[in-house]
């Protein structure tokens, strides 16, 4: 098996660890975990870029030299991760004396190929970024592109990389290697970036002192970001001789594959300087760069002054590290802007994690096989499984095949919405057969196949989830009987053949895996958190009138307070096939979703939908979907509405109605 090593950036330590550093970290961690449990030699680095004008000045604030700053800000960052059940193998930080040594050595690789260069540099210089930018690519008021603020006019000798050297490599490199930037969308604008011109980059500094001196010139220091991206290298041992270096042999291209997590202001540093750097000094780049989006607060971008500024710890605390975990990988399409909400966290847990996952194994351990079969799983022999068994099984199969191809892709999401369809799936199961009332009847034979088709279901479902929720997933093992997962390289754990839950294995009920938390004392953990009363005020109702009412259970049209209609007022409602042609969120609202349809007009129609929970923006372009079409027109957050989208839902999911044939829009639906 191909060694596997996924990074997260090594994160600045001006100031302390928050929820997007958590999400980066996360995603690692899940990835880490799932190629372990697949029996890949696996290793996990994160860790903290310490150098830089920006350290430099934020110590002299606070009447510190630059090493005893960073050395107070990394273990507020270790312990955020140790808080997050985060398995990373190595911890680096770019003050210490074997990453510094290996860097000098990449230095002499790139002057030995003849691209290091002494000349004087000047140009325009954000001290957040740590980087210069060029005239055209500031915003107004010569402000930094990225943090809104001025900045700084440099003019100093350097040392340059010749980045320009590399133009054609790295367009070559890209076409050889389609899959070397996600989202597509990202690598489009790196590719758009380097077809525009390259510029030699400036790579030391003699204005500050706080970095890794030049080798053979320690008036200078290395640029912030060569030193930086190094750490990938420098961790392993490299760059080096295999023979020096069994760890960079081992797990760097070609041996291994490489996987850089990195949010999406930092991608151009990854994709474009990283391999050009690792190309002069004869080293393959990474196989894939990942670059996420960024994560607001109910809507609003993390700030002090607004009192949104969410560190990990305390959330990990309140709601359990393996809840945060899973709402973070859930809720956000990874490679997307997301944002993150403590009642949306909330929802999930009583939704999908109690009603859908925990209650179907109270329901099934404690309820069925704790009562009815003395407590043991059962011994069912395959001869005894009917076409409704058999088609779950297949189910959990073919679910499970899916699941491990999305987190193959690094799409976490997109295997949750997989794993999430099996619980549903066994769900539905269970109310088809009905245990209980085969238990009360008696019926043991018919219940003993019930009870083993959703325990295994269950297994399955105790590995699937394990790379997102290790801890809850080995107490859901521990009621079923079965010991913690532990991952060992050249087995592979996930789940694939049916029936290796073993007859006569003692089930251990337990506690509730997501206990029900009532009103008082949601309000109260929430009031801990520091969450405004008025956050988060629109109701589910309010937020979907002009679309899909995802909150509302279907109900009997003869139940007392439903009133029936007659065909004469069902015939007013003019029903359309729609094509959504553009999709963007609504900012500031986080279940909506801004849409372009059309639906057989002179031009397309705006139309605001309560999916974005659901839905991803890129996912629903190019369907063809049900449209109400003559429903009057509503503002919604300023958009005037011009139509709703019709869906169905549950208590966990909710799903267009969608036209299977290519009907033209504007067609007609009855």
């Amino acid at each position: 098996m191909r060694p596997f090593y996924v990074t997260t950036p090594i994160y600045y330590v001006n100031d302390r660890p928050h929820i997007g550093h958590a999400y980066s970290t996360v995603a690692a961690d899940v990835l880490a975990r799932f190629q372990r449990l697949r029996g890949r030699p696996t290793r996990f680095l994160t860790g903290l870029d310490e150098h830089g004008l920006k350290i430099e000045r934020r110590a002299r604030e606070e009447g510190l030299e630059p090493q005893q700053f960073v050395d107070g800000m990394a273990p507020p960052f270790q312990r955020a991760w140790e808080a997050l059940h985060c398995s990373h193998d190595d911890f680096i930080r770019t003050t210490e004396e074997r990453h510094e040594q290996r860097v000098q050595v990449l230095w002499k690789r790139l002057e030995a190929a003849g691209d290091i260069y002494l000349g004087d540099y000047e140009d325009w210089y954000c001290v957040g970024c740590e980087t210069f930018y060029p005239e055209r690519e500031l915003a107004d008021g010569r402000r930094c592109p990225v943090h809104k603020k001025p900045v700084e006019r440099v003019k100093e000798r350097s040392y340059f990389f010749r980045l320009s050297r590399y133009e054609k490599k790295l367009l070559d490199f890209y076409e050889a290697n389609p899959d070397f930037v996600r989202p597509e969308g990202r690598f489009n604008e790196v590719k758009a970036f380097v077809r525009g011109g390259l510029r030699d980059l400036s790579v030391s500094r003699t204005s500050f002192h706080w970095g890794v001196p030049v080798p053979g010139d320690p008036e200078h220091v290395m640029y912030v970001w060569l030193d930086a991206l190094s750490n990938y290298v420098t961790a392993l041992g490299g760059p080096a001789d295999p023979e020096e270096a069994p760890l960079f042999d081992t797990f760097w291209p070609p041996s291994g594959q490489v996987v850089h997590i990195v949010g999406k202001d930092i991608l151009r540093f990854h994709a474009v300087y990283w391999p050009a750097f690792l190309m002069s000094a004869g080293l393959e780049p990474p196989t894939q760069v990942w670059a996420h989006g960024w994560l607001t607060v109910d809507g609003e971008k993390m700030s002090k002054s607004l009192g949104n500024f969410l560190p990990p710890e305390p959330l990990a605390e309140a709601f359990g590290a393996d809840v945060l975990r899973y709402y973070l990988m859930r809720d956000i399409v990874f490679g997307q802007d997301g944002d993150f909400s403590h009642r949306k966290l909330l929802a999930r847990y009583h939704g999908e994690l109690g009603n859908g996952l925990g209650n179907l194994l109270h329901r099934m351990v404690r309820s069925i096989v704790g009562r009815y079969l003395d407590g043991r799983v059962p011994h069912v022999a395959d001869d005894r499984l009917e076409p409704l068994d058999r088609e779950l099984v297949a189910s959990a199969r073919r679910l499970a095949t899916r699941a491990a191809e999305q987190l193959d892709a690094v799409a976490p999401q997109r295997s949750l919405d997989t794993i999430f369809e099996l619980v549903a799936d066994a769900n539905r199961y269970v109310d088809r057969t009905e245990p209980w009332k085969l238990g009360k009847a008696g019926n043991h034979e018919r219940l003993e196949v019930v009870a083993y088709v959703v325990l295994e279901v269950l297994r399955f479902l105790s590995v699937m989830l394990w790379p997102f929720m290790p801890e809850r997933c080995d107490a859901l093992r521990a009621q079923l009987g079965l010991p913690p997962l532990t991952p060992r390289p050249g087995v592979d754990l996930w789940p694939s053949a049916w029936g290796a839950l073993p007859a006569g294995t003692e089930v251990s009920p337990g506690d509730p895996l997501f206990p029900r938390w009532d009103e008082r004392k949601q309000r109260d953990v929430l009031a801990s958190l520091g969450v405004r009363d008025d956050e988060d005020r629109m109701t589910a109702n309010e937020a979907t009138k002009n679309g899909p009412k995802n909150e509302q259970t279907p109900q009997d049209p003869s139940a007392e307070g439903i009133a029936h209609i007659v065909y004469d007022d069902f015939a007013r409602v003019q029903l359309r096939v729609g094509l959504v042609t553009e999709a963007t969120k609504v900012p500031k609202a986080d279940r909506l979703l801004e849409l372009r349809v059309d639906v057989g007009e002179p031009e397309a129609r705006t139309i605001v939908a309560g999916i974005a929970e659901h839905y991803a923006p890129e996912e629903i372009v190019g369907k063809r979907v049900v449209v109400v079409a003559n429903l009057k027109p509503r503002k919604l957050r300023g958009i005037l509405s011009q139509g709703m989208l019709l869906a169905a839902s549950d208590d966990s999911r909710l799903c267009l109605l969608e036209v299977p044939c290519d009907l033209p829009p504007g067609a007609s639906v009855s």
